[in-house]
């Protein structure tokens, strides 16, 4: 059954300009994440964002309470925790599926 689908557009540009400012990489994204590039990066957000929606956008999710991974074929997945963790359990979610993309300049992504 499915409780929630989020989608959401991310300007790679906007991301950009965000990571340029002090204290926004370490306040949005994991260590691990920080380590790609500016459109990688606009995905993930786009995904935290797209999680946040599906989960009926609760006030006092932190934002490295969701990892965005990725395995050895670029498939990407999520690793929840602690705030975004508790809510995923409340909802009894045991499943999320996120896809990811890229292209003229905007990052897309959309968890079910």
């Amino acid at each position: 059954m499915i409780l929630g689908i989020g989608v959401d557009v991310c300007s790679i540009d906007r991301i950009r300009e965000a990571c340029a400012r002090p204290g926004f990489t370490d306040r949005v994204f994991t260590l691990a994440e920080q380590q790609g590039s500016e459109q990688t990066l606009a995905g993930r957000f786009a995904a935290k964002e797209a999680l946040a929606k599906a989960l009926g956008a609760p006030g006092g999710l932190r934002w490295t309470d969701c990892e965005v991974l990725s395995d050895e074929t670029g498939r990407p997945s999520l690793l929840t925790t602690g705030t975004v963790g508790s809510r995923v359990d409340e909802l009894g979610i045991s499943r999320m599926h996120v896809s990811i993309s890229h292209d003229a300049g905007v990052a897309v992504a959309m968890v079910v």
